[in-house]
């Protein structure tokens, strides 16, 4: 039986913005895989390189040189996007659009009937805190309120694999348990999720691994066991602080 691919496979990626003197190296020469069923935290301060990798994960970036891959296919092919769902860290949706509107359009892009989506969405709405919102114009939601919608358009079509860019941007803390359990019940499940945050005690939570960008460059790969056992943190935020402090 063929090997699986992994579900990310990024290899020596490279991308740029601007010209001459003025171009800016955001990611440099980063690798790394995300296999099937793993939960990964992609840490590091804000201009690290982040949002600048899982665009180029989507296919919304095109690096100056490098591999991505998504499910074995080129990123950003129809054959990659099919089987994923995605958070932007900025999620910005129609005003005068109804929440209920909002993700029958998503899970209608993702060819769920009407029937699966009038079976879908109010339980799904519930499970992320926005139970009996449905109707709601998304011009009256709050930022915490749209992300957690955000969240529900990610994973209204089951997707094998999640990525989130801040996942818990806006949230309050009820916002956070709530999301936490959503995610702890597609882990449990096998999904793949793979999101960045500046909530290090969400990532411990949740996350087998963690990668740890600084400057564009991938400076520690972790389980999160190994990592406490080899330095004796008692904390990822501990352990991540102390790590950019000594570069």
């Amino acid at each position: 039986m063929a090997r699986k691919p992994p579900v990310i496979h990024v290899q020596n990626l490279v991308i740029e913005y601007g010209r001459g003197h003025k171009k800016i190296r955001a990611v440099d020469g980063v690798s790394f895989t995300v296999n099937e069923g793993e939960c990964v935290g992609f840490i590091g301060a804000n201009g690290a390189g982040k949002t600048s990798t899982i665009k180029s994960i989507m296919g919304f970036l095109f690096p100056q040189s490098g591999v991505v891959k998504v499910f074995g296919d080129n990123a950003g092919t129809v054959e990659s996007r099919r089987r994923i769902g995605y958070l932007p860290e900025v999620a910005l949706y129609y005003p005068f659009m109804k929440a209920r509107e909002l993700l029958e359009l998503y899970g209608g892009l993702h060819g769920l009937s009407q029937k699966e989506l009038k079976e879908k969405i109010p339980p799904l709405l519930a499970n992320i805190g926005l139970a009996g919102k449905g109707e709601t114009l998304l011009k009256h939601f709050s930022k915490g309120m749209q992300q957690r919608l955000g969240i529900a358009q990610a994973i209204i079509a089951d997707p094998e694999a999640l990525f989130f860019d801040e996942l818990s941007s806006g949230l309050d803390p009820i916002g956070r348990y709530d999301l936490r359990n959503v995610l702890l019940e597609l882990k449990s499940r096998g999904r793949t999720i793979f999101f960045s945050s500046h909530e290090l005690t969400e990532v411990e939570t949740l996350c087998d691994r963690v990668l740890i960008i600084h400057e564009g460059r991938i400076i520690k790969e972790s389980s999160l066991d190994e990592l406490k056992k080899s330095t004796g943190a008692r904390t990822l935020e501990e352990y991540y602080i102390k790590l950019v402090e000594n570069l």
